[in-house]
């Protein structure tokens, strides 16, 4: 399950409707700066780095070893969870081999997008992009080592005091003191010991005996560090590759890719975007899909459906079938422009440019189409949308070349529309959508 545009989908929910036909749900990629929302009657669950299958019992939730992870954001996770009323206990693993992040990555993260100005890449500043940094260059500190107290110890020192010479010299930003945050993340590693083991081999050895892993991917193939609007991209792989290497699975473990995404287009941060709104129906958008960050509060940048986007996504991860979101935030609208195309400097482009440049440059081709100017929110069956929301949905289909299998017709878990159309023949069990 991956995201299909710029992030924010709605993957949470997808993820949390379907989870109870498998026997473990995993994430692979990120850190907790992607937030996945669950909503089912009155509850309401905002989860950042545990996977969505959580809310539902007996089903295995895997942190896989592809993400960074700090582990105070982990454990106030859990607590929360547990507060709401949430089992949290052996059915949660954690990888062993899943980075840390340091309170000096976060403070680097921070202090680069202000010295960067208004060329900001506009990460969320929670040490993401550096701790990967940190694991790419082999000075990283993995979960494995955290929960070895004298082995913390030993490769965090060097790391904690190397980061905090570079915060004061080049950025003039304190550092907490090195044996403060040592002392506080011993006994981070000691609350998370009993989660942390070698989930690719738990992994591994589950899937030889026939169970169902549901992977949970974060943000979107647009925002793919070697395949997205680089450098306008998290620093990790979101579609099925990322999953393979961020789980540690063989490829053949891959049986079907389901991309979620939205009815229309929004992205975080900075970075090109051709079909932006920037007017007042923008703004109604944003207010009427509640396009605010889950984990970051900040407004979403919201635009049409971009169908150059979709079968450039469908293209790098070979998507099955598409998850359709947030269809009835459409309901008012007279009319419904989906970009068909680009033209770039007034030649036909049809593919993402590789230069954020170029494709700051490039103009939307849209196509018009009418709206259906009624409410479908908990609609049950794909009949009983009025016709012209029907044909939007098929003309997504037929510009993206992938078939719409599920349909979100509001934020609650039950008001979804199941249209399988043989792809999900196998996968999906009888599914309890209360």
């Amino acid at each position: 399950m991956i995201g299909g545009q710029w992030g924010d989908e709605g993957k949470g929910k997808i993820v949390d409707l379907i989870s109870p036909s498998f026997d473990l749900v995993a994430r692979y990629q990120g850190g907790h700066n992607a937030g996945h929302t669950v909503r089912f009657q009155d509850k309401h669950f905002a989860l950042r780095l545990i996977p969505s299958g959580i809310c539902r019992q007996g089903v295995m939730n895997i942190v896989g070893n592809g993400l960074v992870i700090d582990p105070r954001a982990l454990l106030y996770e859990m607590e929360t969870l547990r507060a709401a009323g949430v089992e949290i206990g052996d059915n949660l693993k954690v990888s062993d081999r899943a980075h840390v992040i340091l309170p000096t990555h976060a403070l680097l993260d921070g202090a680069r997008e202000k010295a960067l100005g208004s060329a900001n890449i506009g990460t969320t500043s929670r040490g993401i992009g550096p701790t990967y940094e940190s694991k790419a260059n082999r000075t990283g500190i993995r979960l494995a080592d955290l929960v070895d107290a004298d082995r913390f110890v030993e490769l965090a020192r060097p790391l904690l005091t190397h980061q905090g010479a570079v915060l004061r010299h080049f950025y003039g930003t304190d550092a907490p003191p090195v044996d403060a945050i040592l002392q506080e993340y011993i006994e981070c590693g000691q609350k998370l010991r009993r989660f942390v083991t070698d989930t690719s081999a738990y992994l591994g050895h589950e899937l030889a005996r026939g169970k169902k892993l549901l992977c949970e991917g974060a943000q979107g193939v647009m925002l793919d560090v070697d395949h997205g609007t680089y450098p306008f991209v998290t620093s990790s792989s979101c579609g099925p590759g990322g999953a393979v290497t961020g789980l540690g699975i063989a490829p053949r473990s891959i049986g079907l890719v389901l991309a979620v995404s939205k009815a229309y287009t929004t992205r975080v941060g900075s970075g090109p975007f051709p079909t932006e709104l920037h007017d007042e129906l923008g703004d109604r958008i944003r207010k009427r899909g509640n396009e605010f960050g889950t984990v970051t509060g900040r407004p979403r940048r919201v635009g049409w459906f971009d169908a150059v986007v979709a079968r450039t996504a469908a293209r790098l991860a070979g998507i099955d079938g598409i998850a359709l979101t947030k269809l009835d935030v459409l309901d008012d609208l007279d009319e419904i422009p989906v970009c068909v195309g680009y033209e770039l400097e007034g030649q036909p482009a049809n593919e993402v440019p590789a230069r954020a440049d170029h494709y700051e440059r490039v103009r939307p081709v849209l196509e018009v189409f009418p709206g259906w100017k009624t409410s479908i929110e908990g609609a049950a069956t794909f009949d009983e949308l009025p016709e012209n929301a029907q044909r939007y949905v098929s003309a997504l289909e037929k510009l993206t070349g992938v078939p719409v299998v599920i349909l979100s017709t509001g934020a609650k878990r039950e008001q979804t529309i199941l249209r399988g159309r043989g792809i999900l023949d196998g996968w999906l069990r009888d599914l309890d959508r209360t």
